[in-house]
């Protein structure tokens, strides 16, 4: 059974930080390019970053988050993970995890608000 699991989330002051975690089963994590996603109230969701599945191609940041997120993968835990620093009120949103071209049913996410 497919399944992702989000976590890590919750409020934090403009500036702070937050790790999301994202733990995965049900496929095979090793193979495939994952991506953190993110969708605010009244918008679309976005891919925010994206992890490759070979250590030599660089991941990819959306232009608003580069040099403030940085994107990881554990293939031995099937796990991914999201260290967000610098955060901004317009980084609100509910975060979630997929495969990033063959995207499969999502799961929860993790709900992310930045604050004052």
């Amino acid at each position: 059974q497919v399944q992702f699991v989000e976590s890590g989330g919750g409020l934090v002051q403009p500036g702070g930080s937050l790790r999301l975690a994202c733990e995965t089963s049900g496929f095979t994590f090793n193979h495939y390019v994952m991506a953190w996603y993110r969708q605010a109230p009244g918008k679309q969701r976005e891919v925010v970053a994206t992890i490759f599945s070979t250590v030599n191609e660089q991941p990819e940041y959306m232009s608003s988050v580069k040099g403030r997120f940085i994107i990881s993968r554990d293939d031995a835990k099937n796990s991914m993970y999201l260290q967000m620093n610098s955060l901004k009120p317009e980084d609100t949103a509910v975060y979630y995890c997929n495969r990033r071209f063959t995207p499969l049913p999502w799961g929860q996410g993790t709900q992310v608000t930045v604050s004052s």
